[in-house]
């Protein structure tokens, strides 16, 4: 892979709306369903890193944060084409070396089979990590398919 071929940027702008929903809604084991609207506002309330070769974008992911202490990553994906380049890879990097999301004394994120990837960049099952039975959680894995009260 020719690391000039591929661009990280977290201009919003650039961002493909309706690429990033079609993953999510469609693609995704995560946010399955997942209404457009819904989306939108995720981005708009997160730092979101786009990944792209030659203006089109083949990846994507945000993060949740408070830009001083804790960081939550999420919807990170990489278009099937591209799979197998790296660029998973460098997108967890670029986001990890964010100059504006160091120091924090907390990192999370969820991932069903990427465990290998993000523990090449210092993360770990929560089970592996201290006093992370304080954790408390809500979980609706459905909330984007239950009808609205």
């Amino acid at each position: 892979m020719d690391e000039n071929e591929y661009e990280i940027s977290t201009d919003k702008e650039r961002l493909d709306l309706a690429l990033i929903h079609d993953f999510l809604a469609n693609q995704s084991y995560w946010a399955k369903g997942i209404p457009f609207e819904v989306m939108k506002k995720s981005i708009e309330n997160s730092l979101c890193f786009g990944v792209y070769r030659q203006e089109k974008q083949v990846g994507f992911a945000r993060v949740v944060t408070d830009f001083a202490t804790t960081a939550y990553i999420g919807d990170v994906f990489i278009l099937e084409p591209y799979r197998g380049k790296g660029l998973g890879k460098r997108l967890v990097k670029s986001i990890v070396d964010y100059p504006k999301l160091q120091g924090f004394r907390l990192w999370l994120l969820g991932t069903k089979d990427a465990h290998e990837l993000y523990g090449k960049y210092g993360f770990k099952k929560v089970a592996e990590t201290p006093v992370m039975d304080r954790f408390m959680t809500i979980l609706n894995p459905d909330a984007y398919r239950e009808k609205k009260k």
